[in-house]
């Protein structure tokens, strides 16, 4: 079972976090657990290990997936106004 649904984990969190915890998170993702939140996040995107052979001749790495979660977290930041 995954991460998101064996710890009740929205994956809205990762954009209302800071960088240093989405890393501490991303640290002990899952490959998979990361394909899953990339999946949601971008529909249109090509990151499931069939998808991806057929478009690129290869799968996705961890280290990718940390890598294009970072960015897609940074460009959908929610930033919070203090009163």
């Amino acid at each position: 079972m995954s991460f998101w649904k064996t710890n009740n984990y929205s994956y809205d969190k990762v954009v209302e976090i800071g960088k240093t915890e989405l890393v501490l998170l991303l640290n002990g993702l899952s490959r998979e657990d990361m394909i899953e939140w990339l999946m949601w996040n971008d529909p249109n995107g090509v990151y499931g290990d069939d998808q991806s052979m057929k478009e690129f001749g290869n799968v996705m790495s961890k280290d990718e997936g940390m890598e294009i979660i970072l960015r897609q977290a940074e460009d959908n930041r929610v930033v919070k106004i203090r009163n």
